[in-house]
């Protein structure tokens, strides 16, 4: 593909300027990146309606940065310390336009921008945190391709960044309603805080009551490592979709937590340990002032879940609680919980937590009447399973996303294949989906896993 990328240099000027200290969640990433060798780079592409001008993707660029800190924010690089966040008042931002030729194809030329953001490291103290981009073919507007650091915007981040487009005055491309939600600046100043340093310890406290109460959990040794080292598969689970409605209507709690219990009972099975344990990932969008924030809030938590000798339905009720306790305690000093890790292995040796559980799912709205048995077996043979990426490096052992597909979940396990292989992946969605489908058809079904381990 014969491409042109022009570059167009775009003004902003926004309120509030200043240096912090990093702020939890952008420790916990700044720490994933430097550990992984990840860019962890977020966004996407998009068509563009017919006859977009120009103007109007400059105007948005302009807009975004200047209306918003984290858009504004390069960091300072110590030698003797971690970095500090700088916000700046006002600067230039490019926005790259890729002109292909008449022929070409301009969804590929669109995911090749992409992909070049995506997988090209931010210059972090140099290049402001956004990247935006255009496909142009026969001087139309085809796409636009954006990715954000994601040292400044988590997903929801890039939501209320969306949100807040409802405010651009086209004509004079101002806001026309004052910027909500908590800064960066802002949310530092409030976590260095005795508040914030109270909230802090009492997360940690939590972290290590859990700690101390769980085995040394392992999924073992693979017997069939590959190359590249991750594999990353999706089955794509009409069955699971419906099951999960259907228990979380019986159970009165969220398919969330019907997921998670699914995860826990289908993960012993796998293994044969009987307390599962994850990391799953917490928004802390209901902390006061940051539900519209645009920044990095995200931070994992910690679940543990005994699955022994009882019912799906009873670890449903486990997972709901488990993860209420996780999302109240997902909010701390990310140096300081590694300090505590640190510790806690000195004294009790490693442990094997690197498992993250990760609910994307837009949908939350409340389960509706339930579908019946004959729906939900009838979608079994409907699953699909594929193996999506391959990848040198990733963020943890084994990570179990769920996101919504058309009438399906998609049940996205990335895993290190020298800890579980291709097979293994494969068949832990499927014993997730199973697990899911036995509690549906049968309020009585049982974990099927053993008496637990006493440590």
């Amino acid at each position: 593909m014969g491409t042109v990328t022009s570059r167009i240099v775009v003004p902003f000027h926004g309120e509030g300027t200043g240096e912090a200290e990093l702020t939890w969640g952008q420790q916990g990433i700044w720490l994933t990146m430097a550990r992984t060798g990840r860019t962890m780079n977020i966004g996407g592409a998009m068509p563009l309606p017919a006859g977009t001008p120009l103007s109007e993707m400059t105007t948005l660029l302009s807009y975004i940065v200047s209306r918003h800190q984290a858009l504004r924010t390069r960091l300072r690089l110590r030698p003797d310390g971690p970095p500090r966040q700088v916000v700046s008042g006002s600067g230039e931002i490019a926005l790259d336009v890729v002109d292909i030729g008449p022929g070409d194809d301009a969804d590929t030329a669109a995911e090749e921008l992409r992909t070049r953001y995506e997988f090209t490291p931010f210059d972090y103290p140099v290049e402001w945190p956004v990247r935006m981009g255009v496909i142009r073919r026969d001087g139309g507007l085809t796409h636009l391709v954006v990715q954000y650091c994601h040292l400044a915007v988590d997903g929801l981040g890039i939501d209320a960044v969306a949100r807040d487009l409802a405010h651009l005055d086209p004509a004079t491309g101002q806001g026309t309603a004052p910027v909500s939600g908590l800064t960066p600046l802002e949310l530092a100043a409030r976590q260095a805080s005795p508040a914030g340093q109270r909230q802090s310890a009492k997360a940690l406290r939590y972290w290590e009551e859990v700690m101390r109460t769980i085995p040394a959990q392992r999924l073992g040794t693979s017997d069939d490592p590959r190359e590249p080292r991750f594999w990353d598969v999706i089955r794509r689970s009409p069955a699971l979709h419906l099951a999960s409605r259907a228990v979380a209507h019986r159970t009165r709690r969220e398919v969330g937590h019907v997921l998670l219990a699914a995860y826990a009972v289908a993960l012993a099975r796998q293994t044969g340990i009987t307390t599962s344990v994850a990391q799953v990932l917490v928004s802390n969008r209901f902390r006061p002032g940051c539900a519209d924030s645009v920044t990095q809030l995200t931070q994992p938590s910690i679940v543990a879940i005994d699955v022994a000798d009882t019912t799906i339905d009873e670890v449903v009720r486990r997972a709901w609680k488990a993860a209420t306790n996780a999302y109240v305690h997902g909010y701390f000093d990310t140096y300081a919980h590694g300090e505590l890790m640190a510790r806690l292995t000195a004294e009790r040796g490693a442990f094997d937590i690197s498992a993250f559980v990760n609910d994307r799912r837009g949908d939350r709205a409340p389960t509706a009447e339930p579908p019946t048995r004959e729906e939900i077996e009838a979608a079994v043979p409907r699953a699909t399973t594929w193996v999506l990426r391959k990848l040198d490096t990733f963020d943890g052992v084994l990570y179990v996303t769920f996101d919504s597909a058309p009438d399906a979940i998609d049940i996205d396990i990335c895993a290190d294949t020298r800890r579980l292989g291709p097979a293994g992946i494969e068949a832990l969605a499927r014993e997730i989906e199973a697990v899911a489908v036995e509690a549906a058809v049968d309020a009585d079904a049982p974990t099927r896993v053993g008496a637990p381990v006493r440590i």
